[in-house]
């Protein structure tokens, strides 16, 4: 990660929160991760790569009793300050830092501490291998042996479903030998857009990495229960047969 996307999040940091309710795109994945999430009560919860606590906040509102968010933006974390301050709530804490390197200076609750992991997107911002298993090993490191993992990647950039149709689009798109380099945007007034890196290991689905690290039991939410594709499932048909995210969730390994 680098401060070139640091910027173009701190940037554009105050109308990112948009996006989630005023696109196909935005609504289909809350819906899914909210489905993901269930029932948080009483919870511990880190976000990695949290932004503006989109995510916390919806672990708040399904019972978790705190959330802690490590991202690289410091305009997006004070943007999801003031959402909180307007709530009347004071049970985020957040911290800056880059996710894909060791975050043992922050004061976060200890190693294996947290009963719920999240990470969403913020795989697909890792340039190449030694960051995204960087990120993967964070995740493992805070979460309590038994205690879940849910996250969110892409699927493949340069799929169709990625032309703007469903609120968001890709561009540019670059292939290495590990990754597809590209620029994805956001259809609001104004398009915001920001870098991404998706590595092939992430696309295609393997779990080899996070395996490594303890995290397993992998399940992909179905698009099918989705309220938005019950709705309209002929609009969604090419994201249901070449889907351009993935809601998928996990388990760290009880220690034997």
């Amino acid at each position: 990660m680098d401060t070139q996307l640091a910027k173009e999040y701190n940037d554009q940091a105050k109308t990112y929160n948009d996006y989630s309710t005023t696109s196909p795109y935005g609504e289909l994945e809350s819906q899914l991760f909210r489905l993901g999430l269930g029932d948080c009560a009483g919870l511990s919860v880190l976000d990695i790569g949290g932004g503006s606590g989109l995510k916390a906040r919806d672990a708040l509102d399904a019972g978790a009793a705190n959330v802690d968010v490590v991202d690289i933006s410091a305009s997006m974390m004070e943007s999801g300050q003031d959402i909180e301050k307007s709530l009347g709530r004071d049970r985020i804490r957040w911290y800056e830092a880059d996710c894909s390197k060791p975050l043992g200076h922050l004061p976060l609750r200890g190693a294996s501490s947290y009963d719920l992991v999240l990470a969403c997107w913020v795989f697909d911002h890792a340039h190449d291998l030694a960051e995204y298993e960087g990120m993967w090993r964070n995740c493992a490191a805070y979460l309590k042996p038994g205690g879940r993992f849910l996250g969110i990647r892409v699927g493949d950039p340069r799929s169709p479903v990625w032309d703007g149709r469903y609120g968001i689009y890709a561009k540019d798109c670059e292939d290495t030998a590990d990754a597809v380099h590209y620029r994805y945007g956001l259809n609001l007034d104004p398009p915001l857009e920001y870098e991404a890196s998706t590595l092939h290991i992430s696309m295609s689905g393997s779990y080899e990495v996070p395996e490594k690290y303890g995290i397993t039991d992998f399940e992909t939410e179905s698009l099918d229960k989705a309220a938005i594709i019950q709705k309209d499932p002929g609009f969604w048909k090419p994201f249901l047969e070449d889907p351009g995210f993935v809601v998928f969730k996990g388990k760290k390994k009880l220690e034997v």
